[in-house]
């Protein structure tokens, strides 16, 4: 049985409805960790792409406002030089430039909007894909109530640097308010 068409549905779904309604709870598990762990890689592949789009459009205004400021220096030379008709190409050249540039800094915004969309996404689905494990865990355990909400060292270590660093900061945070 499919449990999810969409990568919305895993981070909207309710985990402990699907699994009452399950005649096997521990295969219905089995079977929702699996196709999240598919959204997932192709959540994470989504990300990547995104970020290589994001990537490339920087890049690629860098090389234009390179050109845009060798034009600018030409027209000066041939300011320099009292070529006025050379000059005027230059600054054609220059302005089309400009406007190319106006053009890929808005695809260039619109990518930073999807890469952070798809990234939120992305933890989203790890959020519903580790409550999924706990609940199999607790399954497997024999036990039908929640997992206790402590986070083992070994759990973490699947977490991103980035989000590893934002938890310490938080726990320092706490440990601050409480004068720990």
């Amino acid at each position: 049985m499919t449990y999810f068409s969409r990568l919305t549905d895993i981070v909207t779904c309710n985990l402990t409805e699907l699994l009452k309604q399950a005649d096997d709870p521990q295969a219905a598990v089995a079977q929702i960790i699996s196709e999240m762990e598919e959204g997932l890689a192709g959540a994470k592949r989504s990300v990547t792409t995104a970020l290589n789009n994001e990537s490339r459009l920087s890049n690629e205004i860098a090389e234009q406002q390179q050109q845009s400021q060798q034009w600018s220096e030409k027209a000066k030379q041939s300011v320099l030089s009292r070529n006025e008709v050379d000059a005027r190409q230059c600054l054609l050249r220059k302005r089309e430039l400009e406007d190319l540039i106006a053009g890929l800094r808005q695809q260039h915004q619109a990518a930073v909007a999807t890469r952070e969309h798809l990234s939120t996404m992305q933890r989203a689905l790890e959020a519903r894909h580790a409550e999924a494990l706990r609940k199999q865990a607790a399954m497997v355990a024999g036990s039908t109530a929640e997992p206790s909400a402590s986070v083992s060292t070994t759990g973490s270590s699947t977490l991103p640097e980035d989000r590893l660093t934002q938890i310490d900061d938080e726990l320092a945070a706490l440990r601050k308010e409480l004068g720990m």
